[in-house]
């Protein structure tokens, strides 16, 4: 068993979004061989890349007020929203408020297949 307070975890800037972090919690090298939890931190008008994927995301949002764009619109996410993307589905975060926007999203371990 792994037990860390996530804040432990270094924030990795995501490349080309200002604003925007990364922490992996909890990956394969902690032997999770299912899925892979990670915390995004988006600073105020901050926006995570509009893109697609094989691999769906589940999402919990944490704190801050945003939304969550798709192919069919926008939706308003807060504290305690809960985010279902399906594979393939167009998506992205962006931070509507005026705090952080913090949210874990759970994605499979096998992130690399290439369909």
């Amino acid at each position: 068993m792994i037990v860390r307070d996530y804040r432990e975890v270094p924030a990795v800037p995501v490349e080309g979004k200002p604003g925007v972090a990364m922490r992996v919690v909890i990956s394969e090298g902690d032997g999770a061989p299912s899925f892979i939890m990670r915390v995004f931190e988006l600073q105020p008008d901050a926006q995570t890349f509009l893109h697609t994927h094989w691999q769906e995301h589940e999402v919990f949002v944490l704190a801050g007020k945003g939304a969550v764009r798709s192919e069919t619109g926008e939706t308003t996410i807060e504290a305690g929203s809960v985010v279902f993307v399906a594979p393939n589905e167009s998506h992205q975060f962006v931070n509507r408020g005026e705090e952080v926007l913090r949210f874990v999203c759970l994605i499979p371990a096998d992130r690399h297949r290439k369909d």
